[in-house]
């Protein structure tokens, strides 16, 4: 399914595209599942364009033990696959789903960020499959700078309803450079995509995603992020996302809880 040189871009850059490769019943299921997601929020779903006059942004996560087709693709299918071949693994831990809608005329431009920093874990070997269910022409495409999964920088994460910092100072962690030297990044690449098509990133690749100010459709898109077998908990100088409890885990240990289920290749 997944072409050596798809696998060798994922490596070096941090992100690549990958046609065609889940079925049109794979994203009718996950679009009846979004669909049943919005009617019945978790209890860590966010609207960030609450009480104002502009398009819907919805997202929430870690639903799967309450949607099937969730569960259902997130374990079994293309998907665990293609994560497995990405981080060139046999074996690994599906970690969440996230599930991102803008409806149209949402004037929210999600900043420039990586997904690091906001998670309780930490993990070399990981990735995220952007999976879109509606058509992202270039207008709305996700962008992300090639390679800067490589950079060896730990950034302070952004709030995505007003793009503050999440602090303004911690030890290890800088503040991300200005959104507006990022956006001049040479080695920006965007990501135009079609339902079926899926966009795999590294959880430190820098990303961003324009808003639906001037766009007449929603655009929404499921998630799903995999992380190796050495992946570890970790803590954060802030909340983190999801505010996942350690239950028993501690700072080091090995991802071995089902909240995290195993995935391999057979």
């Amino acid at each position: 399914m997944i072409s050596s040189e798809s696998v060798e871009k994922y490596q070096r850059d941090g992100v690549v595209i990958l046609r065609n490769v889940l079925t049109q019943q794979a994203i009718a299921a996950l679009s009846d599942a979004l669909e049943l997601n919005m009617q019945s929020p978790g209890p860590w779903a966010n609207e960030y364009a609450a009480n104002s006059q502009q398009g819907r942004f919805f997202d929430d996560y870690v639903n799967w033990s309450r949607f099937d087709a969730y569960k259902a693709h997130a374990l079994s299918g293309a998907l665990p696959e293609i994560a497995l071949a990405l981080m060139k693994k046999t074996s690994g831990r599906f970690f969440h789903e996230h599930v991102l809608v803008k409806e149209a005329g949402n004037n929210q431009v999600t900043p420039w960020h990586n997904d690091e920093p906001y998670y309780g874990i930490d993990s070399q070997s990981n990735v995220s499959l952007w999976a879109p269910l509606d058509p992202i022409p270039e207008q709305i495409a996700l962008r992300a700078i090639l390679g800067s999964h490589r950079w060896g920088k730990k950034f302070i994460p952004r709030k995505f309803v007003d793009q503050s910092p999440y602090v303004a100072n911690a030890s290890e962690y800088e503040p991300l450079p200005d959104s507006q030297q990022l956006d001049a990044a040479d080695n920006i690449e965007s990501f135009e995509a079609m339902p079926g098509d899926v966009v795999a990133f590294h959880f430190r690749t820098l990303h961003s995603a324009p808003s639906t100010t001037n766009y007449s459709n929603r655009r929404r898109v499921v998630s799903f992020r995999y992380v190796d077998g050495d992946a570890i908990w970790a803590t954060r100088p802030w909340k983190t996302s999801p505010p996942l409890e350690p239950r028993a885990l501690k700072p080091g240990d090995l991802l071995n809880d089902e909240r995290f289920p195993l995935i391999k290749t057979f």
